[in-house]
């Protein structure tokens, strides 16, 4: 018996998001504040289209220098180094 094996991320494919979240991350969110970082959905769209995993500073990446340190100082309070 041959059992074909899928590679998700290079195989596989992303259905739509609903219309009514950001469309890069799945996710209800303020257009100004960061992209979920923890959305499989943002992840698997993200490494198709750059070939690695995203981090933080991806999800950061579009926000303002204010909103970036707020996250980045929100994130080391609890133990998460970006």
């Amino acid at each position: 018996m041959n059992i074909k094996t899928i590679d998700l991320v290079k195989e596989g494919k992303l259905l739509p998001c609903a219309p009514d979240v950001c469309q890069e991350c799945a996710t209800k969110h303020d257009p100004e504040q960061p992209h979920n970082q923890q959305s499989l959905y943002w992840q698997y769209k993200f490494y198709q289209q750059n070939s690695r995993w995203p981090k933080w500073e991806d999800a950061l990446s579009h926000c303002t220098p204010a909103i970036q340190d707020y996250w980045r100082d929100s994130l080391k309070k609890r133990g998460v180094m970006i």
